[in-house]
C-alpha cells in the first residue's frame, strides 16, 4: 500500500472494488486489440491519477514471470489449427497458437496490474470494511460476511510479512556465499539448497 491524497486513494473502497471487477470484465470480454488497448489505456490512465509508477507494477509482476511463460508456452505449443508458422516433426506452431499465447500472456499481465492498482491505493482495513459493506445483502441469506472479510484482511496483513521474511532468508544466504543470481533456475535452486544443507 502506497500513502497518497489523489482522487484514486481518495475513492470509497467499495467504489474500487466494482471498478476493478469492472475491469476484469472488460479484459476479460475483449477480444479485439483495440479493446485490450482501451483497457491498457485505462490502466495507465489510473497509475497516472494515482502517482503509481511502472516500476512499481513490473516489480510485482516479477514474481509471475515463469507462471506467464508456462501459460504462453502451452498456449504456443498446443494450440490446433491449419495455419502452421512452423511445422517439425511434432512440434506444431500456428499463428492461431501464437495469437493465444500473446492475448493469454496479455491478459495476466494487464489483470495483476489492475488489481495490484486496488491494493497499492487501498488500505488492507480499508478493503477488508469495503467488502464487508459491498456483500452485507447476503447476511439475509446466512452468508458468514464478517468472516470472509476477516480471512481476506489476515491474508492481506501476512502478504507483506512473508516477502518480508523471503527477502530476509535469501539476502542471509547471499551473505553466506550463495550465488543465486545467476545460472538457470535449476541452478539457483541448487545454490540456495546447497546453503541450507550447510546452515543445518
Amino acid at each position: 500500500y502506497f500513502p497518497g491524497d489523489t482522487v484514486v486513494h481518495r475513492l470509497d473502497p467499495r467504489t474500487k472494488l466494482i471498478l476493478t471487477i469492472v475491469y476484469i470484465a472488460a479484459l476479460f470480454t475483449a477480444s479485439t486489440w483495440s479493446g485490450y488497448l482501451l483497457v491498457f489505456l485505462a490502466l495507465v490512465s489510473v497509475m497516472v491519477i494515482a502517482h503509481i509508477g511502472p516500476r512499481a507494477v513490473l516489480k510485482g509482476l516479477k514474481p509471475l514471470v515463469i507462471i506467464i511463460l508456462f501459460t504462453a508456452i502451452l498456449n504456443l505449443f498446443f494450440t490446433s489449427g491449419d495455419d502452421y508458422l512452423f511445422h517439425w516433426r511434432f512440434i506444431k506452431i500456428t499463428y492461431t497458437g501464437l495469437k493465444n499465447a500473446v492475448v493469454m500472456a496479455l491478459r495476466v499481465m494487464l489483470l495483476v496490474a489492475g488489481t495490484f492498482l486496488l491494493t497499492y491505493t487501498t488500505s488492507p482495513l480499508s478493503i477488508t470494511d469495503g467488502l464487508e459493506r459491498l456483500l452485507s445483502p447476503l447476511k439475509k441469506l446466512r452468508v458468514p460476511v464478517y468472516e470472509l472479510s476477516l480471512m481476506m484482511s489476515i491474508a492481506l496483513r501476512f502478504i507483506p510479512t512473508l516477502i518480508e521474511e523471503t527477502d530476509r532468508i535469501m539476502s542471509a544466504q547471499k551473505a553466506r556465499g550463495a550465488d543465486l543470481e545467476t545460472g538457470s533456475l535449476i541452478d539457483r535452486a541448487k545454490a540456495l539448497d546447497n546453503q541450507v544443507d550447510e546452515l543445518y
